[in-house]
C-alpha cells in the first residue's frame, strides 16, 4: 500500500536538500485553480505518458496530490506499476494543504513567475509603457521591439512593428538586431515574466543600449487601448557573425560565473546519470529549428527561454542536477545563470553539442500499453443507431465545443469510469491515440471492455462527409476541468480576464512564505 502524508510533513520534506518530487496529479483547470508553491503539474490523464521525462529517477521521493478525490491513489498504483519506489500520497490532498495554513497558489508556471516578479523588485528592471512606446513610434525614435515569447505566440498577437526573438536566444542574436549603440530595446511578452527577465538579460549582459520592459507585455498594449498585430512573421535572423561570437562567449561566460554556474565534464556528467541516488536532467537548450537539423539522443529540447518562463513543465523534480548544452557556448551559460538563480542546480556541459553526443544512458520511456482496436467512421456510422453503442470523446473540452460527433459525449480520464455504462460498445475519440490507450485502462478496470478507438480521429468522420455539431455553452465551464479560463481569456479580448490575469502576477510575492521565498538566489548584478 502507497505511504500516506500529513501535510506538515510534506511541509518539512519540501524545506530538505534531498531530492523531491511534488507531482500535482489533478487536471490543468483544476491544477491552476490551486495548488503548493512547489507542485509540478501532471495530469491523471497523461500521467504514465509523461512521468519519466518529468521525473526520470524511479528511486526519487515522490509524493503525489489531489484534490482529496482520490486520483492520487490511482495515478500512485500506476507509478508503482511503472517502477517508481518511494511513493507517497499527501493525505487528504490540496484541501488539508490549505486546511493546515498553507497557501494554495492560483496560476501555472508559479515559482517561474514569481521570480519574475521577484528580479523586477531586487533589480529594479527598466520599464517602459504601452502610451510611451507609441509616442516614440510617432516621434520616430531610434528603437525596436524584440518579443521575447516563442514564434507561435508571437503570429498569434504582438505589438506592431515588433520582432520574434525568444529570451533564450537574445544573448546570441540581439547584435544583429540592435547593432546600433543608440538604438533602444523594449523587450515585451504577453505579460510580465519573460519582458523583465529579457531586459534584464540585456542589462546583465553588459549591453550598451538602453533596454526596457514593456510593462505588461502585450496585455498591457491591449488594455492602454492600442491595437494588437495579427500573424506577423518578423523573425530573428539566424546569422551570426564569426567575428562576434568570441565576445558574446566571453559575455555570457562572466555572467555564467557570477551566477555560480560550473561547467562539467563529460565523464562526470555520465557518472552523474549513473548515479541512482540523484537526478539529472539533459537539456538542449537551443531553437526548435536548431534540434531539427542536429539532435542529440538523451538529450530533451528544452528552449532556453521558455525553460526560465516554465521550468515545472521540464524540471519535475526539486533539489536535480541540470546538464545544459547548445552549440556554441553562449545560450547554455545564460540560462544555466538564470537557473541557478531560480534555485536550480544548473550547470554547462564542457564542449557542448560534440560532448553530448557521447553521453550514453537509458533514457527512461514510457510504458508500453496496448491500445485499442481502430473502427473507422463508416463503420461507426454504420452502428450509430444501435443503443448499444456508446462514444467517449476525450479530446480536450475547448476542442470538443468547436466540434464533435452529434451521439458523442465528453470526458476525460480521471472522470470516465464513472461517465461510461457498462455493457456496452464505447468507441473513444481522441487526438492522441495513447491518451485514449491510458483512458480504455482504466475503462477495462471498471469492468468495460469492449472498446473500439477512431481511426482518423474528427477529421476523419468530417472527411467522410460525416455530420459535425458544435455546442459552445457544453461541456459547461465547471466541467471543464482540463481549461484554465483566466489565463487563456485574456488572449481573446477579455478585458476582465487581462486585468485579472496581471494583478495575479503582481500579487504572487505577496503570498511567499519564508520556505518558498527562500528558495531563490538572486543576483544583485553581474
Amino acid at each position: 500500500m502507497t505511504a500516506q502524508i500529513d501535510a506538515a510533513t510534506l511541509k518539512a520534506w519540501l524545506g530538505e536538500e534531498r531530492e523531491i518530487a511534488l507531482v500535482d496529479v489533478s487536471e490543468h483547470g483544476q491544477y491552476g485553480s490551486g495548488h503548493p508553491f512547489f507542485a509540478v503539474p501532471l495530469p491523471y490523464s497523461r500521467f504514465e505518458l509523461d512521468l519519466p521525462a518529468l521525473v526520470p529517477n524511479p528511486a526519487v521521493r515522490l509524493v503525489l496530490c489531489d484534490l482529496g478525490d482520490g486520483i492520487a491513489a490511482r495515478a500512485a498504483a500506476r507509478a508503482a506499476a511503472s517502477g517508481y519506489r518511494d511513493v507517497h500520497i499527501l493525505t487528504g490532498g490540496k484541501p488539508a494543504w490549505r486546511q493546515a495554513g498553507y497557501t494554495l497558489f492560483a496560476g501555472v508556471n508559479v515559482p517561474s513567475k514569481t521570480f519574475g516578479e521577484l528580479i523586477a523588485h531586487a533589480r529594479d528592471t527598466p520599464r517602459i509603457s504601452a502610451h510611451a512606446v507609441r509616442t516614440m513610434r510617432d516621434a520616430q525614435e531610434n528603437f525596436v521591439i524584440v518579443d521575447g515569447r516563442p514564434f507561435a505566440e508571437f503570429r498569434k498577437m504582438s505589438i506592431p512593428g515588433g520582432i520574434c526573438c525568444p529570451n533564450g536566444e537574445l544573448a546570441l542574436r540581439i547584435r544583429d538586431m540592435a547593432p546600433d549603440p543608440a538604438t533602444k530595446i523594449v523587450i515585451n511578452c504577453a505579460g510580465r515574466t519573460r519582458s523583465i527577465i529579457g531586459a534584464q538579460t540585456l542589462l546583465d549582459l553588459g549591453i550598451p543600449n538602453p533596454v526596457f520592459a514593456l510593462e505588461n507585455g502585450t496585455q498591457g498594449w491591449f488594455l492602454a487601448g492600442l491595437e494588437l498585430e495579427h500573424g506577423a512573421l518578423r523573425r530573428h535572423s539566424d546569422r551570426v557573425g564569426s567575428s562576434d561570437i568570441t565576445e558574446l562567449q566571453a559575455r555570457a561566460l562572466r555572467f555564467a560565473r557570477a551566477r555560480s554556474v560550473v561547467d562539467v565534464a563529460p565523464a562526470v556528467a555520465q557518472a552523474w546519470l549513473r548515479d541512482p541516488t540523484r537526478t539529472t536532467y539533459l537539456l538542449d537548450v537551443r531553437t526548435a529549428e536548431d534540434v531539427a537539423k542536429r539532435a542529440v539522443p538523451g538529450f530533451r529540447h528544452a528552449p532556453g527561454g521558455q525553460l526560465i518562463q516554465a521550468t515545472d513543465a521540464w524540471i519535475g523534480v526539486k533539489g536535480a542536477r541540470m546538464v545544459l548544452a547548445d552549440d556554441e557556448l553562449v545560450r547554455a551559460p545564460v540560462v544555466a545563470g538564470w537557473l541557478r538563480q531560480l534555485g536550480h542546480e544548473a550547470c554547462v556541459l564542457d564542449g557542448g553539442l560534440a560532448a553530448a553526443a557521447t553521453l550514453d544512458w537509458p533514457r527512461p520511456q514510457p510504458p508500453s500499453l496496448p491500445a485499442p482496436p481502430r473502427i473507422t467512421a463508416t463503420e461507426l456510422a454504420r452502428v450509430l443507431d444501435d443503443a448499444a453503442v456508446q462514444i467517449i470523446d476525450l479530446r480536450p473540452a475547448m476542442t470538443f465545443r468547436q466540434g464533435h460527433i452529434a451521439q458523442a459525449r465528453w470526458s476525460i480520464r480521471p472522470r470516465i469510469a464513472a461517465a461510461a455504462s457498462r455493457g456496452i460498445k464505447t468507441v473513444l475519440v481522441a487526438d492522441e491515440r495513447s491518451v485514449a490507450t491510458l483512458s480504455a485502462l482504466d475503462l477495462r478496470e471498471a469492468g468495460i471492455t469492449d472498446i473500439r478507438l477512431l481511426a482518423g480521429d474528427v477529421a476523419a468522420w468530417r472527411d467522410a462527409g460525416l455530420p459535425i455539431v458544435t455546442t459552445p455553452d457544453h461541456p459547461a465551464d465547471a466541467d471543464c476541468i482540463d481549461f484554465l479560463f483566466f489565463v487563456h481569456r485574456r488572449h481573446e479580448g477579455d478585458v476582465e480576464a487581462a486585468r485579472q490575469y496581471l494583478a495575479w502576477e503582481t500579487g504572487l510575492l505577496d503570498q511567499l512564505d519564508p520556505q518558498e521565498r527562500g528558495a531563490f538566489r538572486v543576483a544583485t548584478g553581474l
